[in-house]
Formats: C-alpha cells, structure tokens, sequence
C-alpha cells in the first residue's frame, strides 16, 4: 500500500521516527522534516538515504513538499504551522500517525480518548484482553508509536488498543475504532485548539467515522458526552460512578461494579476491592469493564484483572514513606482537572507541589479544591507566578513559590511530619524543565529515594 510512495513525516519525535520506520520497511521513500535538528538513530538515517529519502531540518521543505504523495503528521505538530498550511494549499493529504495505524491494523481497533484517565483505562483494558486468544497490541498515546504496535499483528482477529489524544485526533481521515470511549471533557489544551468548542469537536472525531455495528462508551455524568452521543450511529454504553443506570456501568447502592444490558447484569464485586482509588479511577474502572465485557472477556477474568490491578506510573503512584510521610508522584496530572482529581482521592489533607510548563488553564475551580484539601502548597516552575496569584485569590493557605523543582521537594519534606502525605500533581505540562512527564515523574521519586538516605 505505502511502497513507492514519497512520505513526508513531519515531527522527529517519538511518534515521528516510529512511523518512518514502519514506512520504510512497507516500502515507502521516507523524508524527514522537523524545525529543529535533533539526533536521529545511524540505522533510520542509513535506511532513508536507501530508500531515496531525505532528513531536512528547517528549510528546503517546500521543495520536498512538492514531488511528496502524503505528509504524516506527529503528535506536537499542529494543523496551523505554515507548512501544513503549505501541503494542504497544493493539495497533498495531511494524515495523522494514527491514520497509518488503522490502515496497517489487520485486525479489531479500540480506541481511549478523554482529558483524563486515558492512560490508566488503556493500560487496564490491555490487561483484561490479554485472557483472550487473540494477539493483543497496546500503543497510540502511551508508550510506542501507535504504526509500530499495528505492524506486529497480522490477524483479522487480533485486537489493537489505542490511548489517542486530541493532537493525534485533528488529522484523521478513515480513521474508524469497532469500539471507542470518551472518558470525559475537561478544558485542556486551549494553546492549541484555542476554544473549548473546538477541543470537544477535536475529541468527538474518534467516533466520527462508525457505524450501527460499532460501539461508543460515554460518561453519563459529562452533560457534553451525552449530547455528543445523540450525534453518534454507533451502538452507546454508558458508564456512571454517581447513578444506576438502565443499561451500561455502574456502581450500584451496595458499593458494586455493575454492567447491565437488556439480556443480562453482572457483578464485578466491590469497589473497595480494586487496589486503585479515587472517584476518576472507578470511572476508569467501569469504561474498561465495558470494552472488555463486549469484546469477550470472561467475567472471572475480569474480575481477576480488576483485583491485581495496581495502576500506572505516574498516576497517583505510591513512591515511598520516609519518616512517615508518604509521597505520591502524580506527574501526570498534567491540568487542574486531574489534580483535582488526586486531590480528591485522598480523605486527608495534603501538601501539594504544582506547576510547571503553564497551559494557561482556569485554575479557579483547582484553587477552590486547594483550599479545602491542603495543608500547604509549593509551587514550582514558569507557572508558578500564576498559580500563586490565583491561589491567593482563592484564600488558600500556606503558599510557598520555590526557586526550583529541587527546592519544592525539600522544603516540602522538611515541614511534614509523621501521617503527611506529599503528593507531585503538577497540573501543568513538563516542557519548561523536562522532556516529558514520565522524566519529571523519575526525577522526584529520585529525589524522595535521596530522603531516604539523609
């Protein structure tokens, strides 16, 4: 399909480099092109020089623009950079990563969007669907590209799990899941989609392309879910933490995990049961008990997965406890909405460290949350300005702006005591300081790890 094709990938990163190389073994010409010149691996750049390809950093891209079939966009790269503009203006496809995927995708998509818990649900469902026959493959948004986890099957019934972001969203095409989820809809990402309007559309595309025969799970409790899914022609379930519902996920009265369609209820146990807490995460729960209870999972197998689930890196993570203070690194909470989210998975309060990259995100509603939920908050990074002002607004108590992530973590070790909790939930992005969450994540459990040894 792709072989002698002129493919023009735009974006050297994680996602980028992973679909050149899947390109180049269908047998595509593969160029290059990022702003910035980086370091590329000497195997993909001997490979592009083989197939007639070229690495281009910075200038020279509209001469390749014009003799290319297809630009591939990553992630990072938004549709309003000029030589996207350029492609689409001379009538070249602009196509996401994730495009490539579903077309070299022989078997069954599932797809996992929403502002929070994408990774968590991902990872659960992959999980879950590791009891069934089929091979199973889990990529997209979380850990590789997702072109290279759709290259490993080669079976009709084989089943690729995909966490999709908005970014990967803005430039699908036929992009179709056989069941997808929108976990919620929180404001995230306005740098680049500008209005909230856009960013729910942006979201609403993973459904955009199914049909009758497909499956869309939706939270009931997120008003623009439900009005998204009277849009939808795809089969709907829905799932709620707060009310029983007729049809789909829920906990009921008793404290259960329950599905029920019109043939049939299940239990799944208690709530208590599940080594993960949290409203948000009970809602993860329940999404990934529909996608796996429709795509054939064993009811016992579910079960099991759901009791020996510990969660994901990053997530509200349990680091360690040093002179009884228990320190959580949940770096990837990476807007106001899922730190407050972890701020109200705890039943104490906490001492929250927060900032980063700034998104420039309301934080009214995180700071009212702070308020009640903290003991003190340190704030760190280029947002830290910010996030002071506006926390002074909302009367929280006991703020200190640190010089640094460094000091953040120590100052905070040094006025908790014994029964603390210290809990990384930065609710900006990382890019001021660290190449991503997962670097800022390993670099303050490294810190609380020096603690320890003090």
């Amino acid at each position: 399909m792709f072989k002698k094709k002129r493919i023009l990938v735009y974006g050297a990163g994680v996602s980028g480099l992973g679909v050149a190389e899947v390109l180049l073994e269908q047998g595509a010409s593969v160029y290059i092109y990022d702003a910035k010149e980086c370091i590329l691996p000497e195997k993909l750049v001997l490979a592009i020089n083989e197939a007639n390809g070229k690495i281009i950093w910075g200038e020279g891209f509209e001469h390749i623009a014009d003799n290319i079939d297809v630009m591939v966009l990553s992630p990072g790269i938004a549709q309003d950079k000029p030589e996207v503009l350029y492609a689409k203006k001379i009538g070249k496809p602009v196509v996401s990563e994730i495009e490539i995927a579903a077309i070299l995708n022989p078997g069954k998509l599932i797809a996992i969007t929403g502002t929070n818990g994408k990774t968590t649900t991902t990872t659960l469902v992959g999980e879950m669907l590791k009891s069934l026959p089929n091979k199973i493959a889990v990529g997209g948004n979380i850990g590789q590209a997702l072109s290279k986890q759709a290259q490993t099957l080669t079976d009709a019934s084989d089943i690729l799990v995909a966490e999709i972001s908005s970014f990967q969203l803005e430039s699908i095409d036929k992009f179709k899941p056989n069941i997808c989820a929108i976990l919620n809809i929180t404001p995230d990402h306005l740098d680049r989609h500008k209005t909230l309007e856009c960013y729910i559309k942006t979201k609403a595309r993973i459904f955009e392309n199914q049909h009758d025969d497909d499956f869309l799970i939706l939270n009931y409790e997120d008003e623009q879910l439900r009005q998204l899914g009277e849009t939808a022609d795809s089969n709907i379930y829905y799932f709620s933490s707060e009310r029983v519902l007729e049809v789909g996920a829920f906990v009921n009265d008793a404290g259960h995990l329950i599905f029920k369609d019109r043939e049939s209820t299940v239990d799944f146990g208690h709530k208590d049961s599940l080594q993960i807490f949290g409203k948000h995460n009970i809602e993860n729960v329940l999404a990934a008990v529909i996608i796996a209870y429709i795509s054939g999972v064993k009811v016992e197998d579910i079960k099991n997965t759901l009791h020996s689930f510990k969660g994901v890196e990053h997530r509200i993570e349990f680091v360690d406890s040093v002179n009884g203070v228990d320190y959580y690194n949940d770096s990837k909470a990476t807007n106001p909405e899922s730190t407050i989210k972890a701020l109200e998975a705890f039943n104490q309060k906490v001492i929250l460290l927060a900032g980063g990259y700034d998104k420039k995100t309301d934080l009214g509603l995180m700071m009212q949350i702070a308020k009640a939920k903290t003991n003190h908050l340190f704030l760190f990074g280029n947002a830290k300005e910010r996030f002071a002002e506006n926390a002074l607004k909302y009367d929280v108590q006991n703020i200190t702006i640190a010089a640094s992530f460094e000091d953040a973590v120590n100052f905070a070790s040094k006025i908790a005591t014994k029964g603390d909790i210290v809990l990384l939930s930065p609710a900006c992005s990382s890019y001021d300081r660290f190449k991503n969450y997962e670097q800022r994540g390993q670099y303050f459990k490294e810190l609380v790890r020096n603690l320890l040894k003090k």
